[in-house]
């Protein structure tokens, strides 16, 4: 019998996205194009996810630079991959504040291995996309941004969502990084598709980070109460 991590890792070295994108967005697949993350991505599932236990499902928006975008992890950078997961990573170590906040919000919870043990974390889309910025620089780009590539994607998201929940995923509660245009797009989905029974919103790490950092802790608390919501029935 597959354990959870092997159908994360199969999942993973098959995502692709074959259709056609708007003039002026690159989509992001770390899977294809550096041949370390699936390796690096696949010791962190076999340590915390080698196992036959479902999990409640986070969504994100989609990968960034640099977090996903280098490990193949959502919302966990290198540095973190490295401090906290006491996995190795020899490439860029680049800094995610998104992921500075989840990884405390972790520990807060009981550390990495108690919180996977409950909790899958992916995106509402799987893979990321960026553009060109005025100074000629690559940038992150949202699936939502335009009205365009939130068309081109829709049948992917759709289906990847799908696929995440066959892997092992309650489908009573999920859970959203994003109280905005993130929240608004699953509880569409959500409507249409019936997906989950309910959809718990919480204020996206990186917003967190940018705008409300003084107010951090508060955060941290909001997090787990809504956590703990699912924390007691499955495990002790």
């Amino acid at each position: 019998m597959k354990t959870f991590a092997d159908k994360i890792i199969s999942y993973n070295s098959s995502l692709e996205f074959k259709g056609k994108l708007p003039v002026g967005i690159r989509i992001m697949n770390p899977f294809q194009e550096d041949k370390n993350v699936i390796p690096i991505s696949s010791t962190f599932y076999k340590k915390y996810y080698n196992d036959n236990h479902k999990r409640h499902l986070i969504l994100g928006i989609n990968p960034g630079r640099f977090g996903a975008g280098l490990t193949g992890i959502p919302f966990t950078d290198p540095k973190r991959l490295i401090a906290n997961c006491g996995i190795e990573f020899n490439g860029h170590l680049a800094h995610e504040p998104s992921s500075v906040f989840v990884y405390e919000v972790i520990n807060a919870f009981g550390g990495e291995e108690a919180f996977y043990k409950r909790f899958y974390i992916n995106s509402i889309c799987p893979l990321g996309f960026t553009s060109l910025g005025k100074n000629g620089k690559e940038v992150n780009y949202n699936y939502y941004d335009s009205k365009e590539l939130t068309q081109s994607v829709f049948d992917f998201i759709i289906e990847n969502i799908r696929k995440q929940i066959e892997m092992g995923i309650y489908t009573d509660i999920c859970y959203c990084f994003g109280t905005g245009k993130n929240e608004k797009f699953l509880l569409e989905l959500n409507n249409q598709f019936g997906f989950f029974k309910k959809i718990i919103a919480l204020e996206h790490p990186r917003y967190v980070m940018q705008y409300k950092s003084k107010s951090k802790e508060a955060y941290i608390s909001k997090y787990l109460s809504a956590f703990n919501e699912v924390r007691k029935p499955y495990f002790p």
